[in-house]
């Protein structure tokens, strides 16, 4: 009887590490070296639970098998038993010493971010994520590309549902990378399970955190602390490319950045017709301001401000920019001058000024939000 029944118990717990151990209910294995050590280390911990529940069970049904009061058996006395005391202290510290030691090394290796070959600063608001590569001059801002269509079941959602963004992170295989973790506003928590990292980003501190990407690929995450009502809306994508695709990239990263400079001077000649400034306010709206003041600009009463009839969208045009450029401190309001072009600004500004029934028929070039730019350096602001 006692043998069916441990081998039953064997079945029962080992057909979790069969069965599951590559299945999506599992931790990842990972691309990195760290996350494949933080794998087996989940495996070998697992299976020795497991085994100890085997040896404890097994003993657990024999005793209770062949000392079954019905077979006239006497329950032993060894309370006062030192072998039995020095055994059930001393097996158990030998299972946790085993356990420590490779968990300790593991940990030690994720918080050793030095001799690394690239370091990019990753920057939390609510809600996306900036990324700054420190020391070339690249840096942009990665949002949630989900149409919005999908997300209000207006039509099928995509496989990589909320999972996908406008402008990944792109980072080179067989390198260290080493990032800085901050935050405009909450805390957030940059979160890729590939990679086995996961750390907050606490605003005014800097925490830090390091990859080497084994494959090439695209791998996604989330922020993996709730951080606002769009705490969902926020996800991670990078994408590792081979050493030489990263410099490839990275050369034309920076030469988009010059390219979109040279293209805001060359706009302060320009005057855009109101359906072009109207088609690229909406694009900007729904991007970044939809989710706070809705797609209808009523906002959420107690919470976002209605933007439909507002005092600052009919107020003065200065102000309003403004308030774009710089935010509103102490409101989920961001500063938005590093966000966006002065061609999207103006958009925006002009989509509010002729939407939901706000009827100015005003329109704001480039021009003006440069203006307002070069005033408030010369104020200080």
């Amino acid at each position: 009887m006692n043998k069916y029944l441990s081998m039953v118990s064997v079945f029962l717990l080992t057909t979790p590490l069969v069965t599951y151990g590559n299945s999506a209910f599992n931790m990842r294995e990972g691309v990195t070296d760290i996350s494949q050590n933080v794998y087996q280390l989940h495996m070998t911990i697992f299976l020795i639970c497991c085994a100890i529940g085997v040896v404890v069970f097994a003993v657990m049904f024999w005793a209770m098998i062949h000392h079954r009061k019905s077979k006239g058996v006497k329950p032993a006395q060894f309370h006062e038993s030192t072998k039995v005391e020095i055994l059930w202290t001393a097996i158990p510290f030998l299972i946790l010493v085993a356990m420590a030691v490779p968990a300790t090394k593991t940990l030690i290796a994720m918080e050793d971010v030095s001799k690394a070959d690239l370091t990019i600063k990753i920057t939390g608001s609510q809600w996306k994520w900036h990324y700054e590569y420190m020391g070339h001059d690249v840096d942009f801002y990665s949002v949630l590309s989900t149409p919005k269509s999908q997300i209000d079941d207006l039509e099928e959602k995509s496989e990589n549902y909320l999972l996908e963004v406008d402008k990944p992170l792109v980072i080179p295989t067989d390198r260290k990378v080493r990032f800085l973790m901050t935050s405009d506003d909450v805390i957030h928590s940059w979160w890729v399970p590939d990679f086995a990292v996961k750390k907050d980003a606490n605003p005014g501190f800097i925490n830090e955190a390091w990859t080497r990407v084994n494959e090439e690929g695209v791998y996604r995450g989330q922020c993996a602390e709730l951080c606002g009502k769009d705490h969902g809306f926020m996800p991670v994508v990078v994408e590792a490319r081979s050493p030489e695709a990263f410099e490839q990239w990275l050369s034309a990263a920076k030469q988009d950045k010059l390219d979109a400079a040279a293209a805001s001077a060359a706009l302060l000649d320009q005057t855009l017709s109101k359906d072009e400034l109207m088609k690229t306010g909406e694009k900007v709206y729904m991007a970044y301001c939809a989710a706070c003041h809705q797609p209808t600009g009523m906002g959420l009463p107690g919470v976002f401000p209605a933007l439909k009839g507002s005092p600052i969208v009919l107020g003065d045009v200065k102000d309003h920019i403004d308030i774009i450029l710089h935010g509103k401190p102490g409101t989920a309001m961001q500063a938005f001058a590093k966000q966006l072009s002065i061609k999207e600004i103006a958009g925006v500004v002009t989509f509010k000024r002729n939407s939901w029934g706000n009827d100015l028929d005003q329109i704001v070039q480039p021009s003006e939000v440069q203006a307002r730019i070069d005033a408030n350096k010369e104020a200080g602001k």
